[in-house]
């Protein structure tokens, strides 16, 4: 499919979810809120596992911070929702700026432990301050219009989609991927590898962040537990792994997908929501490795020999 019809077509995608606040039942809004922000932390991990290479498990402190930038201004301090966003933002990129320098020096599954337990040690910090409401959490004031936080959402998600488009096809991109494949291949080719990798990072928690942020407003509540919820970014992972990293509109479209049948299982038998997930794991890391993108690709050229082929190619 040309580049050009997958514009055209996500353009007619757009279109359409923009309509589903007038005609579409609260529960379909609220469902397709939580989906638009899934898609859209998806899409930032997307940057940083995707693009780079770098699996982090750490992206929901940015989630968290931004959730908390919102909360803050606007209980504590009586700020405008604009300006608690601009807070979380900023504490978000410094958080990923510092800790970028020293964690980003390490490779694969190194790299991988060292973000895993950044959730947990910002939920302790947290869970002591008194001006983020110490374990107890913070109230937001309530705003009653699940439209609003639609759209809002919506709008975040193509951004972030743009900045992917724009990621894959500049210079940046090109020496993330460079990075991605060879890293000390791309060092010697004259890649400012520390710089990409913070850049990267840098950018990815700005759109967890304001992510975080419209969820923290939307819903009214914030605690440390659900802020840095680990699980959150193991959801991430799971829906851009699913959809293809280092792709457009994979990480959408396997948010997309796997929100909406995660949702009819919850609905019917709440523990195989759960169970879920894990079995989405095994069979993506089995049988299509680079994701669903991928496998509508090449699918129609080598058809179930697509399979055989990734068993045999990944030594499965």
């Amino acid at each position: 499919m040309k580049f050009s019809t997958k514009l055209a077509l996500a353009g007619v995608g757009i279109a359409l979810l923009a309509t589903v606040p007038w005609w579409g039942s609260a529960v379909l809004v609220q469902f397709g809120i939580n989906a638009l922000i899934l898609a859209t932390l998806a899409q930032s991990w997307n940057i940083i596992g995707g693009y780079t290479g770098y699996p982090s498990f750490g992206n929901s402190v940015f989630y968290g911070l931004g959730g908390y930038g919102v909360a803050i201004a606007m209980v504590q301090y009586g700020l405008p929702f604009p300006a608690g966003l601009a807070i979380g933002i900023s504490l978000a990129v410094g958080f990923a700026i510092l800790l970028g320098l020293p964690v980003l020096r390490l490779r694969g599954h190194y790299f991988a432990i060292a973000t895993l337990g950044l959730a947990e040690v910002m939920t302790a910090i947290v869970s002591n301050l008194e001006i983020a409401g110490r374990n107890v959490g913070l109230i937001l004031p309530l705003v009653k219009g699940d439209a609003l936080f639609f759209e809002l959402s919506l709008i975040l998600l193509v951004v972030t989609t743009l900045a992917v488009m724009w990621i894959s096809r500049s210079r940046f991109g090109f020496g993330l991927i460079a990075i991605r494949e060879n890293e000390q291949a791309a060092a010697v080719m004259g890649v400012n590898t520390t710089l990409y990798k913070i850049l990267a990072f840098a950018l990815c928690s700005v759109f967890a962040a304001v992510a975080g942020g419209i969820h923290a407003y939307w819903i009214t509540y914030l605690d440390p537990g659900s802020a840095f919820d680990v699980a959150l970014n193991v959801k991430m992972i799971i829906m851009a792994v699913f959809g293809g990293p280092g792709t457009i509109f994979g990480p959408v479209l396997g948010a997309f997908v796997l929100s909406a049948i995660s949702e009819i299982l919850a609905t019917k038998v709440t523990s195989l929501a759960s169970v879920f997930f894990g079995i989405v794991i095994v069979a993506a890391i089995v049988f299509m490795p680079r994701g669903f993108a991928d496998l509508v690709r090449r699918f129609r050229q080598s058809g179930w020999r697509y399979f055989q082929e990734n068993i045999r190619t990944y030594r499965v």
